[in-house]
């Protein structure tokens, strides 16, 4: 084989035999990779282009989720807000029934008073 080589380059000449052995190269570096990297790669894109649209969906999913979470914890403030706001009037209606109640004690306890004082009691 190293006869073969020098003869080809006493006969043909160095570049002309360098350029065909770089040829050779650049012949078998382009059928690996449009055999054998050319279709990993068609399906490594595949699945990414996948894996972007599930990524998409979940976050579009969070953000609905985001919103729905958002939607009853203001609903649920308002709730609340609202259950105090009956709270307080529920307590403000009490204390007008006692109010009412010491307020008729008193007139009657009044009464009995100027009952008193009118039939010259000693009470």
């Amino acid at each position: 084989m190293e006869v073969d080589i020098a003869n080809a380059i006493n006969k043909y000449g160095f570049p002309i035999i360098a350029a065909t052995g770089i040829g050779y190269m650049i012949y078998y570096v382009w059928t690996w990779a449009t055999t054998e990297v050319k279709p990993v790669l068609s399906e490594a894109n595949t699945v990414l282009i996948a894996l972007i649209d599930r990524i998409r969906m979940l976050d579009n999913d969070l953000i609905r989720l985001n919103q729905k979470l958002n939607i009853v914890l203001m609903l649920r403030g308002k709730e609340i807000e609202s259950q105090r706001h009956l709270d307080d009037a529920k307590a403000a209606v009490a204390a007008q029934k006692v109010e009412l109640e010491a307020e008729k004690t008193l007139k009657k306890a009044a009464k009995d008073i100027n009952k008193n004082e009118a039939s010259g009691g000693d009470g």
